[in-house]
């Protein structure tokens, strides 16, 4: 998959997944980034109050931290992560090598659920990137 050259109808179908299938949902907020920091595109709930450019650097750090650890245990990799705070929740997911889903969202959503989503999210994205 080469998303080095996106067209902006498939961004503009890209944002249409992510919000159908994610913000609707009840996702806070939804980034899809490279893993050197960099956003694709990003999502949200219109309410939502997060630097995504901050974020997305603090997470391709924190994937590259985990990919590295994983390696150390034995493992190829971990494909996804997912930190759960006390309102807040974090969950990444690798679409491919190059790209990262970050989801936050509320504890009204239950983990199970959004993952659910999140492998459909995924599928659609790589039929997309594949055309």
């Amino acid at each position: 998959m080469n998303y080095g050259i996106v067209s902006q109808e498939q961004l503009e179908q890209i944002d249409t997944i992510l919000t159908d299938k994610l913000i609707r949902l009840g996702v806070d907020c939804v980034i899809i980034i490279d893993m050197a920091g960099n956003i694709i595109t990003a999502k949200d709930n219109g309410e939502s109050k997060y630097d995504v450019y901050s974020f997305a650097a603090l997470a391709a750090g924190n994937f590259a931290t985990v990919d590295a650890m994983a390696k150390l245990v034995g493992e190829q990799e971990f494909s996804l992560l997912f930190h759960k705070g006390q309102d807040s929740n974090i969950h990444f997911s690798k679409i491919d090598e190059e790209l990262l889903l970050i989801s936050m969202f509320g504890k009204e959503i239950s983990l199970g659920f959004l993952r659910l989503n999140v492998v459909d999210v995924i599928e659609n994205i790589r039929q997309l990137w594949n055309k």
